[in-house]
């Protein structure tokens, strides 16, 4: 397995719509196992082919806590098919955005339908954090981030303090 680079805000590859697989093979399962190593390396709970400069409808997420056994998900070409009306809020980072967070409003609950890592047909009732990490990743194969979902104002503040602290990554670098 490999480590890929993760790609981060304003990188366009995170603002373009994703292409659908059609079906899961040897080399996305290879891809699905480096975007695994890659998310848990940074230790992050969900990973979207484009944050790896990828422009696949491919998603890895494991919400496990630290101590717990992993329990990856792998989800090709996923499609919300059912959303609850019940709104959930909660704060929610992304790696291509790094050291910045912000409360999101997403549906509590979704059903999504998708290949898993052998290409079966899937269907997952994702609920509580689940719910909020698929949604966030599928989001990534819109070309969306959660950036996007939070009001001018307080997208302009959070880019403010991002941009500040990517000046000074690079001072340090």
């Amino acid at each position: 397995m490999t480590k890929l680079k993760v790609y981060e805000y304003p990188h366009p590859i995170l603002k373009q719509k994703a292409e659908k697989v059609g079906h899961v093979d040897e080399q996305l399962r290879r891809l699905f196992d480096d975007m695994l190593e890659t998310m848990y390396a940074e230790n992050g709970c969900g990973l979207a082919a484009p944050q790896v400069g990828v422009s696949k409808r491919l998603v890895v997420v494991d919400i496990a806590h630290e101590g717990e056994e992993p329990a990856p998900l792998y989800l090709a070409d996923p499609e919300i098919i059912w959303s609850s009306e019940e709104t959930e809020v909660c704060e929610e980072g992304c790696l291509s955005v790094p050291e910045m967070r912000a409360e999101v409003e997403r549906p509590a609950s979704v059903k999504i339908r998708y290949l898993d890592y052998n290409g079966t047909e899937c269907e997952l009732l994702a609920e509580d954090f689940l719910a909020v990490a698929v949604q966030h990743e599928l989001d990534h194969l819109d070309g969306i981030l959660y950036i996007d979902k939070l009001s001018r104002l307080k997208r302009q503040m959070l880019l403010k303090k991002y941009n500040k602290l990517q000046k000074e990554r690079k001072v340090i670098r």
